[in-house]
């Protein structure tokens, strides 16, 4: 019966989305981000002086990162977008962020889990290129339960960023 179960699963995985092209998988970056453009002792230079976790959050803040239909590629608006933001993540070493991947309603709610986690692993690593640490950047996958617009699917094929600032949360204020 497992097997059976287990079976079942990994076909409605492989169904996809109904609209999905042919033989185009496309969830992989083109190509790699370019260098930071500060270097560490640049970086600790260029912070702002600020002791306040409020202040440390008051700059961060992302538009969502948009896909095309089954994508999980950055678009070169949305690598602008990430370069941003890890520029400010590496200014504020207490900042962290949890990536939310998002799909819109085509394909099966397992298809959709997993394209969401594939978007949200894309944006982490991309921010890991940059310099992020990767143990202050946590993913999501929301698959297709959380949409932005139940009438513009454009709009739920996307990636959101969270930021908290670390002592905020050992405290429980976030």
């Amino acid at each position: 019966m497992t097997r059976t179960l287990l079976s079942l699963l990994l076909a409605a995985g492989l169904v996809g989305c109904a609209s999905r092209k042919a033989n185009t998988p496309d969830t992989h970056v083109d190509s790699r981000p370019p260098a930071p453009t500060t270097t560490p002792r640049e970086a600790n230079e260029t912070r702002p002086p600020s002791s306040e976790p409020a202040d440390a959050l008051a700059a961060l803040n992302a538009a969502p990162i948009y896909f095309s239909l089954d994508s999980a590629t950055l678009a070169p608006e949305a690598r602008e977008e990430l370069e941003r933001v890890a520029l400010a993540l590496r200014q504020r070493s207490l900042a962290k962020v949890t990536v939310a991947g998002h799909t819109c309603e085509l394909g099966t709610t397992e298809y959709n889990i997993a394209l969401g986690q594939r978007r949200a692993d894309i944006v982490r690593s991309y921010l890991v290129r940059l310099g992020v640490e990767r143990e202050r950047i946590s993913v999501v996958s929301y698959g297709e339960e959380r949409p932005a617009d139940v009438n513009v699917p454009e709009k739920n094929r996307r990636a959101e960023l969270a930021f908290r600032v670390a002592e905020q949360a050992r405290a429980g204020e976030l």
